[in-house]
């Protein structure tokens, strides 16, 4: 089933250190799907992935706002998460989607970001498996599948999921907010 996304922004959250496939694969599915993709970030011009992959930063965490887009997604990458975790804007961006309702995908560590930022709490989720003891201590309902999709988060483990959580993002940004 074709699925539509050209009247969609969606950014993608991150700085160095982030899961390379992580941020390719999915920006690939939903920009061919049409959606208009941003890079935001707190990385001044662009970022590099743990294997060396880099890109262009589109607009600084600082001065972006959720209100300009439709979706979110959050790449792992431990050191990428534990990053953006810390950084008082990136945290207040995700915050501003928790509170909107709007679709977020999380993968991996991603979801570090995603508990900073308060959006977790009575979520069913799966991540990365070591972060299994910090979401279910941040209120969410944790579960070892391929990809969870949960109201507004789609959320998927590691690298090797991502055909399905490529999939699960185009068509859960598709529908109608």
């Amino acid at each position: 089933m074709s699925r539509t996304l050209d009247d969609r922004t969606v950014a993608f959250l991150l700085t160095d250190g982030f899961e390379d496939s992580e941020l390719t694969s999915p920006w690939a599915a939903v920009e061919d799907a049409g959606a208009r993709v941003s890079l935001v970030s707190p990385a001044d011009v662009a970022v590099r992935g743990k294997k060396g992959y880099e890109q262009r930063v589109d607009l600084p965490v600082a001065t972006a706002d959720a209100a300009d887009f439709d979706a979110l997604v959050l790449p792992g990458g431990v050191v990428n998460a534990d990053h953006l975790r810390m950084d008082a804007d990136a945290v207040a961006f995700v915050r501003d989607f928790v509170a909107a309702g709007k679709p977020i995908g999380v993968i991996c560590h991603g979801a570090w970001i995603l508990i900073e930022a308060g959006g977790v709490e009575g979520r069913r989720l799966t991540s990365y498996p070591s972060l299994r003891t910090d979401l279910r201590n941040a209120g969410a309902d944790w579960v070892d599948e391929q990809v969870v999709v949960d109201g507004p988060l789609i959320s998927s483990r590691t690298p090797d999921d991502l055909p399905a959580f490529d999939e699960a993002l185009v068509t859960a940004f598709a529908a109608p907010a």
